[in-house]
């Protein structure tokens, strides 16, 4: 039974290990000789933890022998981005500058994930700058996609994705400023949670200076995982308090009783300007029907779209990057995130200062028109994606090939400008690659977005699948 662990979900193994049916250190050995099967092939793990892994599982485990209470994630094996603080190992943020940069504390979501009881088993990989939509950097080298060959596995969280897709572990740390955990997990047939703004608290020990304020606003920390109950186990571990960040909101997870009432967003008008294509309105259609089968009504309502909001993370967003990080792209990055860049800043003015100030004020109009369109109809179905995962390589083709790609993503960039909850759950395949869909609610409310996307997940029969191992 040990050797066969690695398949099951988080939830499993920690009611096992609390249970006593397996031990902490038979999911550390299991998770580990998966990765050391499958991992050379996917270079998912870029940092392999396992020793340290296993002394903990042994800690673990006296733990339970002693009668001690125990977390929720006692035992459970996950994997930890490079881009975030782990003390005693380098935050690399897949730049080779960096791979001496050695952490001396834990980042707010690991020590949180850390006091729920998970063990870490590895940390993954991360384009340089965790700034691209595909996972590859000289550092570490490409993360390959388990499902395909020469498919992208996503990013910026592609190692954590395809940690988890691979059967690695159950559950990883993802974040989120422009679609990186979404994406991943929408490329690699998994569930994946972008939670609200405030939600989960985000300190990085190691910075020298605090971010820019869009980055502030925008970036969140989420979970990657095979079921959406494993995602909603790993929210709720890395939502616990932590005094060092003020932006996180003390909120109960589960809210007032809503209707189970959604719409859908398809119109090409609503997407910037690109409709689904035909997998992806099959996805939405599939999607629909599952949740119309679960007891929800669908209701034909207009949102206020997603297209205002994914123009705006451009003027937001890009101006600070040119202004506080572009010299750093440029002399630690690799070429392919220097040429993604390019690429993406093409897309953005250079705005001035007022009107740079002027962006930030507008982010408070579209929030309350989607508060209020919310306040009507409490969750939305969207793409997370039009069209299913691009080839690796696709984001730095070219300058109109990327323009392309942001207007076909436009849901990845809204979201952190509207501060909305979005759930990336997996419902099919299309010619071998996974497709899915994002639910969408109002602000602090992830509990609807978990009850929707089990109802879709208990439908589209992708939970039990693993795809082949990697040649």
């Amino acid at each position: 039974m040990a050797d066969e662990i690695w398949r099951w979900d988080a939830g499993s193994i920690a009611a096992a290990i609390a249970a006593r049916e397996i031990s902490a250190r038979d999911a550390i050995e299991a998770c580990v000789e998966r990765m050391h099967a499958v991992n050379g092939a996917i270079n998912a793990v870029t940092v392999d933890l396992s020793a340290q892994a296993l002394d903990l599982a042994d800690r673990a485990d006296r733990a339970v022998h002693r009668g001690d209470a125990l977390s929720p994630l006692h035992g459970v094996p996950i994997t930890i981005k490079e881009n975030v603080d782990q003390t005693g190992f380098a935050t690399t943020n897949g730049v080779v500058a960096y791979r001496d940069a050695i952490a001396h504390e834990d980042h707010a979501v690991v020590a949180n994930l850390r006091k729920a009881g998970a063990i870490v088993i590895g940390r993954t990989n991360t384009p340089a700058f965790s700034m691209r939509l595909d996972t590859v950097n000289d550092l570490r080298g490409r993360t390959h996609n388990p499902w395909k060959r020469g498919i992208t596995p996503g990013g910026s969280s592609g190692g954590a994705s395809a940690s988890v897709a691979a059967g690695i572990v159950p559950l990883a740390h993802g974040n989120d400023i422009a679609g990186s955990v979404r994406y991943p997990a929408y490329c690699c047939g998994l569930a994946g949670l972008r939670p609200s703004f405030g939600r989960v608290p985000a300190y990085q020990p190691s910075l020298k200076s605090e971010r820019p304020i869009s980055a502030q606003l925008m970036s969140v920390q989420g979970p990657i995982a095979r079921t959406v109950n494993d995602a909603k186990l790993g929210f709720l571990a890395m939502a616990a308090r932590d005094p060092r960040d003020p932006w996180w909101v003390p909120v109960p997870f589960d809210g007032p009783p809503l209707p189970k009432q959604f719409t859908v967003v398809h119109d090409a008008a609503d997407l910037d300007g690109v409709a689904p294509s035909p997998a992806i309105a099959k996805a939405l259609d599939d999607a629909a029907r599952w949740l119309v089968e679960a007891g929800y009504e669908r209701v034909d309502a207009k949102t206020p779209g997603f297209s205002a909001a994914a123009r705006l993370w451009f003027d937001m967003h890009v101006p600070e990057f040119r202004h506080f990080q572009q010299a750093d792209f440029e002399r630690d990055g690799d070429d392919g995130i220097r040429i993604a860049m390019s690429h993406l800043a093409a897309l953005a003015p250079d705005l001035a200062h007022a009107d740079h100030l002027r962006a930030l004020a507008q982010r408070t109009r579209l929030q309350r028109e989607w508060w209020l369109a919310l306040e009507r109809v409490p969750l939305v179905l969207a793409p997370v994606c039009a069209v299913p995962a691009y080839p690796v390589g696709f984001d730095v083709e070219s300058a109109a090939r990327t323009e392309r790609v942001w207007r076909e993503c436009s849901t990845l960039m809204a979201l952190p400008v509207l501060g909305l909850p979005g759930l990336s759950v997996a419902t099919g395949l299309a010619d071998g690659v996974p497709v899915g869909v994002q639910v969408v609610a109002p602000r602090f409310r992830e509990d609807l977005c978990f009850a929707a996307g089990e109802a879709i997940e208990a439908r589209a029969g992708m939970v039990a699948r693993l795809p082949v191992d990697p040649a």
